[in-house]
C-alpha cells in the first residue's frame, strides 16, 4: 500500500475512457438493476464459493443482479484511487480494514450504520466491529480474518518429553520453554518464525502484552513505544540469541519460506498465519504428525489486533441500499462459514465461527484456530493516517536491524519514535 500526502481527490488525473468504464447499471423499465462487485479472492476454492453465493443471490433477486468484477490483491489500492477519482468505482468493494479508512475519511464510502441489520451487528464481536467503524460510522461489513497460530510437530515434542499444552490458551513462557526443550543444538530448533517483515506480527500480537503503539486517530495520532510494545520483540530476541531456540535462517524469511524447515523436521514449531493450516494439510509430508497449539496469551490475555477483510459500498453508487442488502446476504452464517472454510480463515461473525467449529471439529487444527476468533480487539493503527508509511520506511527496517543484532533495545525504541516524528512533523 502506498501512502498519500494529500487527499485521494487530488492524486490523479483520470482519462475520459476510464470515467465510463465502471459503475452500476440502472435497469429502470428496461431490465434489472446491476450491481458491480469488485472481488479480490485469488484462491480457487474461495473464488468458486464467492461465485456460488452471487449465483444464489441472483436467482433469488431477479430485479437486482450482481456482477463479479475480478480484481486480485496486487495493486488494488492504487486502482481504487483511480476508480474513485474517475467516478468509476464499483458498487461493492472488497478490501481490508487497514486500507479502507483513508477512503472513508475522504468521503468515498457509504455510511452503513443504519443499513446493517441488528441481527448482523449483534453477531460480530466488538473488537472486529470496531475495526470497521470510523468517526462513529460503520464503513464496511467484516468478513474474514487471520490470527497467528503455533503449529507443532507432535512427534518432536513427545520425543523431547514435552507436556503438550491442552488448555484454552498457551502462554508465551510456555512457548519459550517448549522451544528450548525441543532444541538439540545441532539438527533441530524449537521454533521457526518467518520474520523478514516482522511489523505486522508484532503489531497484531502486541495487545496481549498491553501494547497499543498509537493513541488518537488520523493526523492527530501519537506513537508510544514502551514496555507493552517492546515485550514481544525482546522475547523473540532472547529466544534467538540467549536460548538459541529459533532457527536463525527463518528470521530472514517470509512465513511461507520458513514453513519448509517445519516440513523437513528442522523445527519443532512454527508461528504462522492461521490460513497456513490449509497449506500444511495439503503440502506437508504424509508422515508429519502436526497439530495447532492453543492460542498464545500474553500477560493481558490472548488478544490479537483485528484487521478483517471487508465489504464496503461506494457512496456514489446509485443503489447503496441494494448493495447493502446484498452484503447482508453475503455475510449470512452459512455463506461466511463456507467462504472462510474455502480460504482457511476465521469468520467475522460468532455464528459462522460456531458453525464451522461444529462442522469441522479439530480437523487440521480448526478448533484451535476458530477459538482465536473471539480474541480479536480493535487495532489502533488502523485509524492512523501515517501508519503505512511508518511501517514500511521506519518500523520494518528498525525491527530487522534489531533482530540481526545490529542495534539494541534502546536504539530500536529510539528509531521507531524518531522515525515517526520525522514522518509526521
Amino acid at each position: 500500500m502506498k501512502t498519500r500526502g494529500v487527499s485521494i481527490a487530488a492524486c490523479l488525473t483520470i482519462t475520459t475512457a476510464l470515467l465510463a468504464s465502471c459503475g452500476s447499471g440502472d435497469g429502470g423499465d428496461d431490465g434489472p438493476v446491476t450491481l458491480k462487485f469488485q472481488a479480490l479472492s485469488d484462491q480457487p476454492a474461495a473464488i468458486a464459493e464467492t461465485e456460488s453465493i452471487v449465483a444464489d443471490w441472483n436467482e433469488e433477486n431477479p430485479d437486482v443482479q450482481v456482477e463479479i468484477v475480478p480484481a486480485g490483491w496486487d495493486g488494488v489500492y492504487d486502482k481504487l484511487i483511480t476508480q474513485f477519482n474517475g467516478g468509476a468505482a464499483p458498487d461493492i468493494i472488497h478490501y481490508e480494514a487497514a486500507s479502507i479508512v483513508s477512503f472513508a475519511r475522504d468521503g468515498y464510502l457509504a455510511d452503513l450504520t443504519d443499513l446493517m441489520s441488528d441481527e448482523r451487528r449483534a453477531d460480530i464481536p466488538e473488537g472486529i466491529l470496531d475495526s470497521v467503524t470510523v468517526d462513529d460510522q460503520l464503513i464496511a461489513y467484516p468478513t474474514e480474518l487471520q490470527s497467528y497460530i503455533v503449529f507443532a510437530n507432535r512427534t518432536l515434542l513427545e520425543d523431547a518429553g514435552v507436556e503438550i499444552p491442552t488448555g484454552d490458551t498457551m502462554t508465551w513462557d510456555e512457548l519459550r520453554e517448549i522451544a528450548k526443550a525441543t532444541t538439540d543444538g545441532e539438527e533441530v530448533y524449537g521454533l521457526g518464525w518467518g520474520l523478514s517483515s516482522p511489523t505486522a506480527a508484532f503489531m497484531s500480537l502486541a495487545p496481549g502484552f498491553g501494547g497499543t503503539y498509537f493513541e488518537g486517530t488520523g493526523e492527530d495520532a501519537t506513537l508510544t513505544v514502551d514496555d507493552g510494545e517492546m515485550a514481544l520483540p525482546e522475547l523473540v530476541h532472547d529466544m534467538a540469541y540467549e536460548d538459541k531456540s529459533i532457527l536463525p535462517v527463518t528470521m530472514t524469511q517470509s512465513g511461507s519460506e520458513a514453513i519448509a524447515s517445519f516440513y523437513a523436521g528442522q523445527t519443532a514449531m512454527t508461528v504462522q498465519g492461521s490460513y497456513q493450516a490449509a497449506n500444511i494439510a495439503k503440502d506437508a509430508p504424509k508422515d508429519l504428525d502436526w497439530m495447532a497449539l492453543p492460542p498464545l496469551a500474553g500477560p493481558e490475555g490472548p488478544q490479537q489486533a483485528a484487521n478483517p477483510q471487508t465489504l464496503s459500498v461506494n457512496i456514489d453508487s446509485e443503489h447503496v441500499e441494494e448493495s447493502a442488502e446484498f452484503i447482508e446476504f453475503f455475510t449470512q452464517t452459512e455463506h461466511l462459514a463456507a467462504l472462510n472454510e474455502a480460504d482457511a480463515l476465521i469468520p467475522a461473525t460468532t455464528s459462522a465461527q460456531e458453525l464451522l467449529a461444529e462442522e469441522l471439529g479439530d480437523e487440521n487444527g480448526w478448533e484451535t484456530i476458530l477459538a482465536s476468533g473471539q480474541n480479536f480487539v480493535s487495532a489502533p493503527y488502523l485509524f492512523v493516517d501515517s501508519y503505512a508509511q511508518w511501517k514500511d520506511t521506519v518500523a520494518t527496517p528498525a525491527y530487522q536491524r534489531y533482530l540481526a543484532q545490529e542495534t539494541d533495545e534502546a536504539e530500536l525504541a529510539d528509531q521507531l519514535t524518531n522515525g515517526w516524528d520525522e514522518i509526521t512533523q
